[in-house]
């Protein structure tokens, strides 16, 4: 009888439950590449039309309660930290930091749905906010980035 059997080491066990683990730091890896896909895509289509983008969302938001004076600023952060949202979360970089700007940022976009009753996006951006929270929940899974590549930790 092999020592390991012995003292009750079970290399089955082992090796299951460590592809479990390599099966969901890739799980986590692929669902942040993902949102990071989506949020970076937002971003990338209106970063070159941005004073139209910006013209259209302060029409849009021109019969709701909110003032142009908060809308417009919006208007042109939003496409910029799309952009940076999604190429952080694909990179894995700032990644808690990243969720949590995620987070603010699609309470706004909710926020901003409701005043103007624009009821069909919610969803989507609801959609966003759970997957940013349960990548940030999930965040001891965070392994596979670019820092990780760089420096081997």
């Amino acid at each position: 009888m092999k020592m390991y059997k012995l003292l009750g080491d079970d290399r089955t066990t082992f090796t299951k439950n460590n592809h479990n683990m390599n099966n969901t730091i890739v799980a986590y890896l692929l669902l942040r590449i993902a949102v990071g896909a989506s949020m970076f895509g937002h971003g990338l289509v209106r970063l070159p039309k941005l004073h139209g983008f910006s013209q259209w969302m302060v029409g849009t938001f021109e019969k709701s309660m909110l003032p142009k004076v908060l809308v417009l600023p919006f208007s042109y952060i939003l496409p910029i930290a799309e952009f940076s949202i999604g190429l952080f979360l694909i990179l894995g970089l700032f990644t808690q930091q990243t969720l949590i700007a995620g987070i603010i940022v699609m309470i706004f976009l909710v926020f901003g749905s409701c005043t103007i009753e624009e009821w069909g996006a919610v969803p989507s951006q609801l959609m966003h906010t759970a997957f940013f929270a349960m990548l940030l929940l999930f965040i001891n899974h965070n392994q596979l980035t670019i820092k990780s590549l760089l420096t081997g930790k």
